[in-house]
């Protein structure tokens, strides 16, 4: 197992930082390689601990995985173990996305309920109460989901009580193969959907209303294998903004598209840092400004994402007065609180909302990161801290961070990575 080791840095930071592919964006055009038979190819995609889940899901369902310098191939010509274990599926919700495109194409699929980060419930019934609506019929056994259809299904009309990415990536898969026309109401708008429906038409998807909440999926009997590209990563991007303001310094973010950041931006606009965008770029510069506290709520796409929830935390805490964050999409994603309070942030739970009452110093402490975008707030958060900050289970912040420590040391930070159990799990 690793740590990480953060000196009392305590400068502002300066630096350019090369975004890199979304995580969650390949994760879903992974698994939607399960939909036909042959050779896919996906490009810029990030070496992630997450990747290396979802490729051994694919490799034992039948798979064969290749590539290198960010370029994913991944034969489904063996696929036909249409299993996936709970040893694999508990370590990453994501690897449930290939419920959908294995019930739709071969008819018939076994998937364990889903792990994943260690916070809140996130049930899975969108996705099973959307897949019955297109005619799969689903049990629950053991733990396990069990998805059977007679032949192909027969689409139908699905409206999400709630916006729901994942519910929306594995209905959208599953009806690409209905027999009939389907229709999601109410489907997420995030970008990763977006990047998911260009990746389905490039395979002979029928698809309508991308980028709004209505899709409506004409069926195909099959689809060929597609090659994909892989948006920039929002939250990477967002989360070395926050390097910017909690450090009083200026990051530039490159290789992104700034409209999936806007609702970042406008949050470091209100702190009052001086913010600047291009066409492929954009930069916050906090020297020399006094930033103020903001009041931020959590919202599905275009709101303020909650994956940016705890960096934002950690940010606020350096500044004198009290900020607030609701979040209104999950409603108890604030184990890392506690973590943070070790390091002396003063912040108190109300129900939803965060109240944080920031300027006071912090001093550094051993801490953990008790899920991926936690850890990046105790990096965050030490950044700022008296003294050496040991952050330990950093295994969650390698599954969205691709060169992490490369990419802080071209800002100026010190974050250096240390064995302390050789049982990395």
């Amino acid at each position: 197992m690793y740590q990480f080791i953060v000196p009392q840095v305590k400068k502002p930071l300066d630096g350019d930082v090369e975004i890199s592919g979304a995580k969650n964006a390949v994760l879903a055009v992974m698994a939607a390689a399960l939909l036909a038979d042959g050779v896919s190819e996906i490009t810029n995609v990030p070496h992630l601990k997450d990747m290396k889940t979802m490729s051994d899901v694919l490799r034992v369902i039948g798979c064969r995985i290749s590539g290198d310098s960010h370029v994913l191939k991944i034969d489904t010509r063996g696929a036909d173990h249409l299993e996936a274990p709970y040893e694999l599926v508990k370590t990453m919700r994501a690897s449930f996305y290939v419920l959908g495109p294995l019930v739709a194409r071969f008819g018939r699929c076994r998937v364990s309920l889903p792990g994943g980060c260690a916070w809140g419930p996130r049930p899975v019934d969108l996705h099973l109460k959307g897949l019955e609506a297109l005619g799969a019929k689903i049990t629950v056994t053991h733990g396990y989901v069990e998805a059977t259809c007679e032949g192909r299904l027969p689409g139908g009309t699905f409206h999400f009580p709630i916006s729901s990415v994942g519910a929306t990536v594995n209905v959208l898969m599953a009806a690409t193969l209905a027999k009939g026309t389907s229709v999601l109401q109410n489907a997420a708008l995030e970008p990763e959907i977006d990047n998911l429906v260009d990746y389905l038409i490039a395979m002979g998807a029928k698809i309508q209303g991308r980028g709004t909440r209505t899709l409506t999926v004409q069926g195909v009997e099959a689809l060929r294998p597609g090659n994909g590209y892989t948006i920039p990563d929002r939250i990477e991007a967002g989360s070395f903004l926050c390097c910017a303001a909690i450090t009083r310094g200026r990051v530039k973010v490159t290789k992104i598209i700034p409209e999936h950041i806007a609702s970042t931006l406008d949050a470091f606009r209100l702190m009052g840092c001086k913010v600047s965008e291009g066409s492929d770029w954009a930069e916050v510069d906090a020297r020399g400004v006094e930033l103020k506290p903001i009041n931020i709520q959590t919202l599905p796409f275009p709101g303020y994402p909650t994956d940016m929830q705890a960096p934002l935390m950690a940010t606020l805490m350096s500044i004198p007065g009290t900020s607030t964050i609701q979040d209104t999409v999950y409603n108890d994603r604030f184990k890392h609180v506690a973590e943070l309070q070790r390091l002396g942030a003063d912040i108190q739970i109300t129900g939803n909302t965060a109240i944080i009452k920031g300027g006071a110093p912090l001093e550094g402490a051993e801490v953990m990161g008790t899920d991926l975008r936690a850890s990046m707030a105790m990096v965050l958060a030490a950044l700022i801290a008296d003294g050496e900050t040991k952050i330990s289970r950093i295994y969650h912040l390698d599954r969205g961070y691709e060169d992490f420590e490369a990419k802080m040391a071209t800002l100026g930070a010190s974050v250096e990575r240390v064995i302390i159990d050789a049982d990395e799990p």
